[in-house]
């Protein structure tokens, strides 16, 4: 690898494999490109501004000419597609959008890799394209069938299996990776850790779905994006490799409780509300597939992650009170505002 297109770069999870790839390889290029939807934020790679290894590109992967102008400029030979609309709750609201971007924009992107001759090709996916499982039920293999239960993971679905294609229709050299619920630094504030952060932080409700014992697998970016360097460069054409997290299972209850002791806030500020539509209730992730072909592990611990996560959010006051500003307070009261009886403000 040399050149490396990180679609979505600018996200949550983009930004920090930028991030990561430039500070570990000094002999890789990266090149952002990205559209900066609401959860795109140059904000998140300004300390690489002025890196002669980095460049950014504003565009949509579902925008063709804006896509092969970028692949001329740069001799891309690796594209990483991290693109896509993420929150399960906004594809409840509007699944078009997921559609477009999930589906038609990796479609795009894998024909210009095909027509372009690129030679690697990682496909970012999600555990929730397994859907939901029972308490008894063994983790996600890379085998398990694919069930998916939201419109959010079911246009994940429908990109994975538009990367299965590419490889048996087309021989092209592309992978997948599948992984479970990322945490870290600069994670737009909808998501679960975040959101419940950056209200603690202000004394806000913090409004968990439900009874709050769904159960999740959580993975620190660094390791996830560790994984994602290992498959891009390591990865058998049409494989796929899931990516779980070192600290297990854990309901959600239960990492707010861990949260709200390390801010020193109270339990009383969780507020219960009403479940979301298709709520899935537990995922855990094998990822022994992963280690055994790409020698790759995670590395760390929950209680170490989170903690440092926090810390993060904690010193980055700014950062978040501006992401949370403008249009994500009309997003978040059409969320939380009725379930929490009219008491949803965010600000922190």
């Amino acid at each position: 690898m040399k050149t490396l297109l990180v679609t979505g770069g600018a996200g949550f999870i983009g930004s920090n494999y930028a991030r990561l790839v430039l500070e570990k390889h000094p002999d890789l290029r990266v090149v952002v490109y990205d559209k900066l939807t609401y959860a795109g934020n140059l904000d998140n790679l300004k300390d690489l501004d002025g890196n002669p290894r980095y460049a950014f590109v504003h565009g949509d992967i579902a925008d063709a000419a804006t896509v092969e102008e970028t692949l001329r400029r740069h001799d891309v030979d690796t594209i990483v597609n991290f693109a896509a609309e993420t929150h399960v709750d906004r594809s409840i609201q509007d699944a078009y959008p997921f559609l477009r971007t999930n589906v038609i924009g990796t479609q795009s992107m894998l024909t210009w890799a095909r027509t372009k001759g690129i030679p690697r090709f990682l496909q970012i996916g999600t555990d929730e394209v397994y859907g939901s499982l029972e308490e008894t039920d063994p983790p996600f293999t890379e085998s398990t069938p694919l069930a998916p239960n939201s419109p959010y993971a079911a246009s994940k679905c429908s990109a994975d299996m538009l990367v299965r294609a590419a490889v048996h229709t087309h021989g092209q050299h592309a992978v997948i990776t599948r992984c479970s619920n990322n945490y870290g630094p600069y994670q737009f504030p909808e998501k679960f850790l975040p959101l419940m952060i950056t209200n603690a932080l202000g004394d806000q409700p913090l409004p968990v779905y439900g009874d709050g014992l769904q159960r999740r697998d959580w993975i620190h970016v660094d390791d996830h994006n560790r994984a994602a360097i290992l498959a891009a460069e390591k990865g058998t054409a049409g494989a796929v490799y899931n990516v779980g997290g070192a600290g297990g299972e854990q309901t959600n209850l239960a990492v707010l409780g861990q949260l709200l002791d390390i801010l020193g806030k109270p339990r009383t500020l969780i507020r219960h509300v009403a479940d979301r539509p298709g709520h899935d209730r537990r995922y855990a992730i094998d990822s022994s597939r992963t280690t055994a072909a790409l020698g790759w592990r995670p590395t760390i611990g929950f209680t170490e992650g989170l903690r440092a996560t926090v810390d993060w959010y904690v010193g980055n006051r700014e950062w978040w009170t501006r992401v949370k500003s403008g249009a994500y307070r009309a997003y978040y009261e059409s969320m939380y505002g009725d379930r929490l009886g009219g008491r949803g403000s965010s600000a922190g």
